[in-house]
């Protein structure tokens, strides 16, 4: 009878130790996770931005309406290899269609969503329309941040990935 006593006894302790172990582990993670969302800012506070740091901006127009602007907030904004690499690499700047309309017209825009490209110094490098995956994304980012965009196609420059 004792040795039943111990082992429950055990395992209750070990199981409270588990318990705490995956408690700490899924906070970290959550951490982590959420710390590699994109750093989005508004129109004018990324222009500001760009001056002082002359950084590549990555300019995302969307609409709170648009199902494709929620399924690339979803998919693609919360992947953490493109939150990263924008993050890291660009100014981005998102700008609601529907709020902003001097800026939509300013651009041209036309459908939703719609990614634009800006150089260092203001110039409009290309811009996407529509909803853009992940690793093709991510793709893109690398072919603007490394100005491979002056030198190749972009085909040619997915061939030498």
């Amino acid at each position: 009878m004792k040795d039943a006593e111990y082992t429950m006894k055990n395992i209750f302790k070990y199981a409270c130790f588990l318990t705490v172990i995956i408690f700490i582990l899924s906070t970290l993670s959550f951490s982590f996770a959420s710390s590699k969302r994109i750093n989005w800012l508004t129109y004018k506070q990324g222009i500001e931005l760009n001056k002082k740091e002359g950084k590549k901006i990555f300019l995302y127009f969307y609409a709170d309406r648009c199902t494709y602007c929620k399924k690339m907030e979803k998919e693609t904004f919360n992947d953490y290899s493109v939150a990263s690499y924008i993050n890291g690499n660009f100014i981005p700047i998102k700008v609601n269609s529907d709020r902003e309309v001097k800026t939509v017209l300013d651009f041209g825009v036309r459908g939703l969503p719609s990614t634009w490209f800006i150089a260092e110094n203001g110039e409009r490098i290309s811009s996407l329309p529509g909803y853009i995956p992940p690793k093709r994304l991510l793709n893109i980012l690398k072919y603007i941040n490394t100005d491979s965009f002056k030198e190749m196609a972009f085909r040619k420059f997915m061939g030498n990935m």
